[in-house]
């Protein structure tokens, strides 16, 4: 009896609880063994706590950032995301002639404003200025050359040539003869870039190969030799490729803040439009009827009135642009995300906020992965008395987005409304087109573009080799690639799906096998589908399974 008292003093059943929220640990214990637990407390409540270290200066430090990190996992993911209204604002460091700028920068950084704060300290409706007249505000171009082929080469008579080069993959040469001018047009098409090139016909004893012309741009390719395209509607293919980045349409979000909002569910959740936000939309374009409307709709539905009745709608130097503007698009009680407003304004790219009252719009206040700029428009008040509105503008946007034109008049505010709709209309068009070069866009510009030209290569690889009888190749369906010439492009998110598919067809045709769900699948081998022993194109590195395509085309943002 003694012996098994003993035991049960000797060995106790301890309950250890680490770090609380990852629940409870189960041990057996010496009882007589001091908890190494107790060692650390008493060892840290004791005054010579030098003379007895019980922890290295390194592992007390490891053990303090491990608590740090277990206690923010801890801490509310809500919380965290929440944009809070900062403090500084209330410092008379940013007051500006006694009122608050239109943007400040979030706390943790990201974004640049333009104009700085320094250049608004004089900012007053009266203040003379100088600015660009609207004949200079140049809208930029998002492809340069896209059109070349299209200008250059469809009206002449020109040869294309397709490879797989090891480490370049497919090209997609051109190859034009001008004989008026006497000098030869080249273009060649890689995932990269396309390459574009004049040379005098006299530099060359002979007219060169197809090699040596794609070598004369790109001094990387390695192919031996190129296949010759004879198929009749190469033409249109390569159009649409070389096309599929120029877009004359556009789409904007448009918030309304007034005075106290600080949240983007304060922002979002406003539904009355005042008549100062009437008579700006009034410069913007024109309010429409969404039902039965015929121009481009960004998105929006013409038939079922599922995203509203109206909407502000404008042409712009043979530009279409639709504006989603928020208090116009459905209001959904009960949710203060109002998800079916940023479903549409969390997916545009660049968004304007027109603000009554004097509380800054924060450069990161509306979460979403893919705006990336904010121009925003204040109305402000006219010290003449003329009862004319004036407008002060200013722009935030990420870091990685390159700064663009117009140029802000000094200082920034306009009073002519014919001015103002010419500056802002061009600015939201260069804004859109600069964040393309933000490295989220590029990355997912390369990916397209690659996809979009495997599947060039191979179906104008397979359709030659249609055309000059192959018995292993049969005959294919009327590509995605000829259909978005005529249709036009809807925008980024629109091409990348496009792509996808293009592709997807494509392998699904050829029997080349692709990720699903992150399985590989092949599809099997039949004399239909003209399975030989040559495949049209490499395989693909990077094809994107339902479940990734699904998390990069759906509703992106933070809640």
């Amino acid at each position: 009896m003694e012996r098994e008292k003993r035991n049960d003093t000797s060995f106790s059943r301890k309950r250890s609880f680490t770090f609380g929220a990852y629940g409870s640990v189960d041990r057996f214990t010496c009882g007589d063994e001091t908890r190494p637990e107790d060692n650390l407390l008493n060892i840290l409540d004791s005054p010579a706590i030098e003379s007895k270290p019980f922890l290295s200066a390194s592992s007390k430090q490891r053990e303090t950032e491990l608590f740090e990190i277990i206690e923010k996992l801890q801490g509310s993911r809500i919380d965290e995301q929440r944009c809070q209204f900062p403090l500084p604002l209330k410092t008379q460091l940013l007051t500006i002639g006694g009122e608050l700028p239109l943007i400040l920068l979030s706390k943790s950084g990201g974004y640049w404003v333009d104009p700085p704060l320094e250049r608004l300290v004089d900012a007053s409706p009266t203040s003379s200025y100088y600015g660009l007249h609207p004949e200079s505000y140049d809208i930029m171009e998002r492809d340069g050359e896209a059109k070349i082929y299209h200008e250059f080469f469809r009206s002449r008579y020109h040869h294309s040539f397709t490879a797989v080069d090891q480490s370049l993959g497919p090209l997609v040469l051109s190859v034009c003869l001008e004989e008026e001018e006497n000098k030869l047009r080249v273009i060649l098409r890689m995932k990269e870039c396309s390459l574009h090139g004049v040379f005098s016909v006299s530099l060359f004893p002979s007219i060169p190969s197809a090699v040596e012309l794609a070598k004369m741009l790109c001094d990387r390719v390695t192919v031996s030799k190129f296949e010759v395209v004879s198929y009749l509607k190469a033409p249109e293919l390569i159009t649409a490729f070389d096309e599929h980045r120029v877009s004359p349409n556009f789409k904007f979000g448009v918030l309304y803040q007034t005075d106290g909002q600080f949240t983007e569910q304060d922002i979002l959740g406003n539904n009355e439009e005042s008549d100062e936000f009437k008579e700006f939309l009034s410069i913007l374009g024109e309010t429409i009827q969404l039902q039965g409307f015929n121009g481009f709709r960004g998105g929006l539905d013409v038939c079922h009135g599922q995203t509203g009745n109206e909407a502000v709608f404008t042409s712009f130097h043979r530009r279409e642009i639709m504006f989603h503007v928020a208090t116009k698009l459905p209001f959904t009680e009960g949710d203060p995300q109002q998800l079916q407003r940023k479903r549409h304004i969390g997916n545009d790219i660049v968004a304007l906020v027109y603000q009554e009252g004097q509380t800054p719009f924060i450069s990161d206040i509306i979460k979403s992965h893919f705006l990336h700029c904010f121009l925003v428009v204040r109305r402000v008040q006219r010290e003449e008395g003329t009862g004319e509105a004036a407008y002060q503008v200013s722009v935030t946007a990420r870091e990685d987005v390159p700064p663009f034109g117009p140029v802000f008049p000094d200082p920034p505010i306009f009073t002519d409304r014919s001015l103002l709709r010419e500056f802002l209309l061009t600015k939201l068009i260069n804004a859109e087109i600069s964040c393309y070069k933000a490295e989220r866009f590029s990355r997912l510009e390369l990916r397209t573009r690659s996809s979009l030209l495997e599947s060039l290569q191979a179906e104008l690889s397979t359709r030659s080799q249609c055309m000059i009888g192959d018995p292993s190749v049969s005959a294919l369906p009327i590509s995605e690639g000829v259909r978005g010439a005529t249709e036009g492009s809807g925008g980024f998110i629109e091409n990348f799906k496009r792509a996808i598919r293009v592709r997807s067809h494509s392998f699904d045709t050829l029997g080349v096998p692709r990720k699903i769900g992150g399985i590989s699948s092949q599809k099997p081998k039949t004399e239909k589908d003209g399975e030989s022993d040559k495949p049209p194109g490499p395989l693909p590195t990077d094809s994107l399974g339902a479940a990734e395509l699904k998390d990069k085309l759906s509703l992106q943002e933070d809640t």
